[in-house]
């Protein structure tokens, strides 16, 4: 089972922090997990409100995007580590096969969001008989 992350380019710097200095764009953490009732997709984003988030799905493409203020701080402030992203956000993950994403549901809770991926139902096997033609 292959899982593709696909976000924004990440520009390496100095800081240690997850934001693309250019953009301004950072990548959430996220785990993906199979259980026995499909695919679970967690992603953690502290500090934000369901309503700020979005999730839009294509195919078998999960896009998860939206963006965390910075509201607790003084306006004049010189930071002497800062290693929470603010900001927009977008992550984009490839799923396999074999789930269904119209039927996903998504709960955010304590900071973290939530995305449970059912299988894809199957087509029950039918069972018929095949008609055998007498050859002339």
């Amino acid at each position: 089972m292959a899982i593709t992350k696909i976000s924004h380019a990440v520009h390496s710097f100095a800081q240690s922090s997850q934001s693309d200095p250019i953009t301004g764009r950072w990548a959430p953490n996220t785990d993906v997990y199979a259980t026995d009732t499909g695919l679970v997709v967690k992603v953690e984003l502290a500090g934000m409100k369901s309503d700020s988030l979005e999730i839009t799905v294509e195919g078998q493409r999960l896009r998860i995007n939206g963006e965390r203020p910075d509201c607790c701080r003084a306006p004049q402030c010189n930071f002497l580590v800062m290693e929470i992203s603010y900001g927009p956000f977008e992550t984009v993950l490839d799923l396999p096969a074999g789930y269904d994403l119209s039927m996903a549901k998504a709960v955010y809770l304590n900071g973290f969001l939530r995305i449970d991926v059912p299988p894809a139902s199957r087509s029950p096997i039918i069972t018929h008989k095949v008609p055998i033609f007498e050859a002339d």
